[in-house]
Parts: structure tokens; sequence; C-alpha cells
């Protein structure tokens, strides 16, 4: 179902396409497939609501969005299940990315409530300056499926908080979760055409009409760089706003004076958080040489503990990736550092036979001996493979560290205060973790630097990219 001016409705020309479970091959339902007039009517709602919303109290748009983060946390259980068929995640993860999902609407509840102006003193004493903020209008807002519900609040919060109203397009391998959601966050009671959620199985025409249509005053998209690069270039055009959250190739970084097995336990919490398919998931471990035995045989040890399977299975921590290409991609890579003279200590491989046969899924691998002449060294894998490099200079590390185009995510783990703050200042990534695997809050902001993206979400900052600065001078003579 598309949710188009607060009313529940099937495509126009009734076409639907199937979602299916990444563990199983099972079909999970059917989501509407939005046409090029379902896609219009949704612009139009939004755009018809946006003057009227705009002029909703700060304090009752706070009030629908702590009703919908209630609403979210009451369907927990059952939007867990839904999204750990349809996504593939072990079930607990998929509960706790709920509550995840919750934190933004509650925090952004609490933000609308903190858009303030300033004064500004003028040279002439007649004059006096004002600064206020207004929302910038209709936001389009694009989704992945590797987070398919989180990633959902973490623009539309902000974005009805600031006085926007949204058409939101999810990934086609998770529709079905983005409905769960937005039934969930739409009961609150938000206004007809307020929010808005298209489906389509082709995501292609919805870009372009987003990126071209007038009624469209801001983007906001998460996902790859190359598919970013091609909205941000159509959005330029036309001159319209646009945030956007793309790859990564996070390194994490073990110190001498770090206790190995304990970055190790770090490293491998992480490494294979959603099967790897995570943009901040480390790709290039560095591992002074002094301690690398120690933490190799740790992390070793812990990946092949881990087990693979269906995410409603008891005991399992790792799910299915999302569809054969990403399974062949992981392959390729795994198969080009071990021909270059990487050695796969735990795992390398598929797993296709038994209860794997119908899924996607991949053993979780750790490769030792990784050097730079590698595709998994320059690559985001977005899978479940550790890949270890050894490093003996601490000054040089900096420079293997920042040796990408990217420039999301960091981890660094040390004892030494002034390590810590040496590799805060000559790190260039967004977000940094210091003997921290989880960097990240609905509080704090979330983004990244070169080809990893523009903009912030999260924190103050997640709100202000829904937001104009309005200047204006008052003669007092």
């Amino acid at each position: 179902m598309l949710l188009i001016n607060g009313v529940w409705t099937n495509a126009e020309n009734n076409r639907s396409f199937e979602s299916t479970s990444p563990s199983t091959g099972e079909s999970l339902g059917f989501a509407a497939d939005a046409s090029a007039g379902d896609l219009d009517r949704a612009i139009s709602a939004a755009r018809s609501a946006a003057d009227s919303w705009a002029q909703v109290t700060p304090y009752r748009r706070a009030g629908l969005l702590n009703a919908a983060a209630e609403n979210v946390l009451a369907a927990k259980d059952e939007i867990g299940r839904l999204m750990s068929k349809e996504q593939g995640k072990p079930l607990r993860a998929a509960i706790n990315e709920i509550g995840y999902a919750a934190d933004f609407l509650t925090w952004y509840s609490e933000e609308a409530k903190r858009i303030e102006g300033t004064t500004i003193p003028s040279a002439r004493a007649d004059q006096r300056f004002v600064t206020v903020q207004a929302p910038v209008g209709v936001v389009a807002a694009i989704t992945p499926w590797n987070y398919p519900v989180s990633m959902i609040t973490r623009k539309l919060a902000p974005a009805v908080a600031a006085g926007c109203t949204l058409v939101l397009k999810p990934a086609e391998a998770t529709p079905l979760c983005a409905v769960a959601m937005f039934e969930a966050i739409q009961s609150a009671g938000f206004p007809d055409g307020v929010i808005n959620l298209i489906t389509v199985s082709d995501p292609v025409s919805v870009g372009k009409a987003f990126t071209t249509d007038p009624r469209i005053d801001k983007i906001t998209f998460t996902g790859s760089t190359a598919v970013g690069r091609l909205l941000a270039g159509e959005a330029a055009k036309n001159l319209k706003r646009i945030s956007m959250e793309l790859g990564g190739h996070a390194p994490f970084i073990v110190f001498p004076d770090a206790d190995p097995v304990h970055a190790a336990k770090g490293a491998s919490l992480v490494k294979f958080l959603n099967a790897g398919q995570a943009c901040i998931s480390p790709n290039r471990i560095f591992v002074h040489r002094s301690i690398y035995q120690p933490f190799i045989e740790t992390l070793s040890a812990r990946t092949s503990a881990l087990r693979v399977g269906d995410g409603l299975a008891d005991g399992v921590s790792v799910g299915p990736l999302v569809n054969p290409a990403a399974v062949g991609k992981v392959q390729s890579q795994v198969d080009d550092a071990i021909s270059k003279g990487a050695t796969a200590v735990i795992g390398g491989h598929a797993l296709q036979e038994e209860e794997y046969a119908a899924g996607h899924f991949f053993a979780p691998t750790v490769l030792s001996d990784v050097t730079a002449d590698m595709v998994i060294y320059r690559e985001e894998t977005f899978g479940p493979v550790a890949a270890v490099i050894q490093f003996d200079d601490d000054d040089d590390i900096y420079a293997l560290a920042n040796d990408t185009h990217y420039g999301l995510a960091a981890y660094v783990y040390t004892r030494s205060i002034s390590k810590m703050y040496e590799a805060m200042e000559r790190l260039r990534f967004g977000i940094i973790g210091i003997n921290d695997i989880n960097p990240t809050s609905a509080a704090a902001p979330f983004g990244g630097m070169n080809n990893s993206g523009l903009g912030r979400e999260g924190g103050r900052e997640g709100i202000v990219e829904y937001l104009e600065t309005k200047t204006v001078g008052i003669s007092v003579a």
C-alpha cells in the first residue's frame, strides 16, 4: 500500500512487486508498485500541506513525534520479526534497531522546540537585525535496505520537526518494513499530506522526478556513492538542496599500547554487525606488528564461533547478504586477496548447502596479510570479511588510514590520551570511535567527508539540514 495525502491506497494501475526473504527465498508479500501518477499525487499532497504544516506550533509537532515513537515501540515485536524476515538480520538486532528508530522521533520532538533565531548588532543606530529559521519546504527522502526502519526516522523526524512535509521512497528490497513503520507513525495523527510513502520496484524514475520536480525543495539520500553522485549532479542542475550519507571504507587502528584481546573483541562485534552490511563497518583493520599475533588469534576464535543463518533462528548472530550479487562481490574480493598472498584464516567462501541453499549467505571470514594491491584494501566490501593488515610505524598509520576516497567512520584502540587526541586531529573521517565500536546516537551528528557524503544526520546538526535562515533588518527610526 501507498500512503498519499493521509490515505492508504493501491497503486493506480494495481501493479505490485514481491518481497522475498534473503534467508529462505520465501515470498513475504507484495508491495504497491507506484506509477508516475502516484508519485505526482504524493508530491502534490506534500506541497499542498506544506504551508499549513509550517504554521503548526513546534509543541504540536513535538507531541505528534512523541506519539509516533510510542506507536513504533508498541509494535516493536511485530516490526522486528518482519524486519528479520525481509532484511535478514537477527531478531535481537532488528528489535534494537526499532529502539534506535524511536530515539530519532523522541530526540527531534525536543529539537522542534529548540528552533531559535538570533539578534545581530548593526553599525547603524536606527537599525536592528534578527534572524529566524524557516522550514525548507517539501522534502524527498530515499532510504536504504540495510537499516530499513532507523533510516526512515533519521530523515523523517528532523524534517517533520522543522516544519517540512515529506515524500519517502524506501529501498525496493525492504518495502514491507517501510509500510509497517509508516502505519505506526501515521497513526499518531499527522495531518493529511505531511508524510507520504511511495514504494516502487524501479528507483531510477523516482530519483529523476525528485531531482527535477520544482515542487521538491530538498533531497536526502542514504545509499551508494555512485547513486549519490548521480542524484547530486541532477539536483545541482536544478539548484536543489541535498544531503547524502554514502559509502565508507573505515580503518580500524590498533596501536601497540592497546590490549589486543580487547581490541579484537571490539573488531569482531562491529565487523560482523548486520553481516558487515553497514556503511560504518571497518574494512581495513590495521594492527601493530608487536601485537598482531594475539589480535589475529582472538579475532579468528571469535569469528569461528559465530553462527550464520535465518535471523529468526535461535543463536544466529550473522544473517544473509541482500542478494546473490552481494555474495558474488564479496567472493570476488576474497578470491582476489588470496590470489595476491592473503590467507583466509577463517571462512573465505559462500555458504550454499543444506539450510543455506535458498539464501544468500557468506561465511564470516578473517583475511590475514592483506596488502595495498588487493581490491579489498581499496573498495568497500559490505560483507562479513575482516581484512587485517600489519603496520610498524605509528607515524605512517595516519597516511595509510587516510589513503581512501571515503571519509565516513574510523576506529582507534589505544590507552594513550595523546594518541587519542592525535587520532582525532589527523584522521580525515566524520565519525571516530576511540576504544568505542558504536560512536553513534540520535543525539550525535552522523555523516562523512569526501566521497562519503554531504551534511549530517542526527544531533542538532540534523535539523539544520531542513531549515532556511532568514535575515530581517528593522529600521527603528
